[in-house]
């Protein structure tokens, strides 16, 4: 009797939940591949003359990208299928809400794949878009949604002292604009990197210690449990969805893929890594932000995007970015692109969590 009724329950949960239930259990969204799909209905649900405010550095089509295979690839999951974004239920989940991204130029990369997206899903719907300082806002009229964008490198202060720029690593006093949200996507590694003449800070402050420098992913590993002690402190998970953005990855060492020479970096190229590893290998920094999310109280979401985008070398603006043929962009994305998919992740989590109309 009890294997009928155990029996009578999954079918009722399988009917109810359907798709969501087999994603639930037995799928990883972000381990697969990419994979090829010329049909009209796997096409990128926008191009950039759809979207009139997208940034000139991720058109590349507008900037004179002559290939177009790269917007033919979609992410299949080993054990399940992505659903297709869809703008109209998306609104219908948020109407009323606000959304925020905090962090670099990532963050304005999937933000603005983000709002290109619901825009063209909602192309008769009304919209403002507006930009204080830092601060973007996409705003549904009928709607009533935003959908916000704070520029933040770090997620830790920067701030301007007699001695210069400092990086304080134990400091987030700008936390309190992130406060009254429902849902929050931060991000920060990109600019932890830079050295040289486009090291961002002149000192790294850690309590009553200042350095000129220090190991970038040990500064980096000290930012982020700031970080996650401000959210354990200030985010009340029933009121508000806490995501982070994954490290995203840049295509500058050609040797870290099969068949390339060493200084080959991103520009000419035009297809995905086939299959589901990458031959460079992992970055350090996916380690430390699973170690930190996995000691926080406030339960946060991995949008782990890092080993699928780690397969589109062929994903990045290159030349064809804001530098032109002077530059060579291999860290940011192209859009329509690889955030799109990072952006249908994040809607396949949502419509699987039965938390997801906050």
């Amino acid at each position: 009797m009890e294997h009928v009724t155990y029996y009578i329950f999954m079918v009722i949960i399988i009917l109810m939940f359907g798709v969501s239930w087999s994603i639930d259990v037995g799928c990883d969204l972000f381990q697969g591949s990419w994979i090829y799909d010329d049909d009209a209905h796997a096409a990128p649900q926008y191009n950039a003359s759809m979207c009139p405010f997208i940034e000139q550095q991720f058109d590349c089509i507008g900037n004179g990208r002559p290939d177009d295979l790269y917007l033919k690839y979609r992410w299949k999951p080993t054990g399940c299928e992505l659903s297709r974004f869809n703008g109209q239920d998306f609104v219908g989940r948020y109407k009323g809400k606000k959304i925020m991204f905090v962090g670099d130029s990532l963050s304005l990369n999937q933000w603005q794949s983000l709002t290109c997206m619901l825009h063209t899903s909602l192309p008769q719907s009304k919209f403002t878009l507006t930009k204080i300082g830092n601060l973007s806002t996409f705003y549904l009229q009928d709607y009533n949604i935003s959908v916000m964008l704070s520029r933040n490198a770090f997620l830790v202060d920067m701030v301007i002292g007699k001695k210069g720029r400092i990086l304080k690593l134990d400091s987030i006093k700008n936390g309190n604009s992130w406060k009254g949200f429902d849902m929050l996507i931060f991000n920060t590694w990109h600019w932890w990197l830079h050295k040289g003449s486009q090291k961002p800070w002149d000192y790294i402050q850690q309590g009553n210690k200042v350095y000129k420098d220090m190991d970038r992913l040990s500064a980096f590993t000290q930012g982020i449990t700031i970080w996650s002690k401000w959210v354990d402190s200030n985010i009340n998970p029933s009121r508000t969805m806490v995501f982070f953005q994954g490290i995203s990855p840049t295509h500058y060492n050609g040797a870290e893929w099969t068949n390339a020479s060493k200084g080959a970096m991103c520009n000419g190229e035009t297809q995905p890594i086939s299959g589901s590893v990458y031959p460079g290998g992992a970055l350090p920094a996916v380690a430390v932000v699973k170690s930190v999310l996995s000691n926080m109280t406030v339960a946060v979401q991995l949008l782990d995007v890092t080993t699928l985008s780690q397969l589109r070398k062929d994903g990045h603006p290159s030349i064809y970015g804001i530098g032109g043929q002077t530059g060579n962009d291999c860290s940011h994305w192209c859009l329509a692109g690889v955030p799109d998919t990072w952006n249908q992740l994040l809607y396949q989590i949502l419509i699987t969590n039965s938390k997801s109309r906050i």
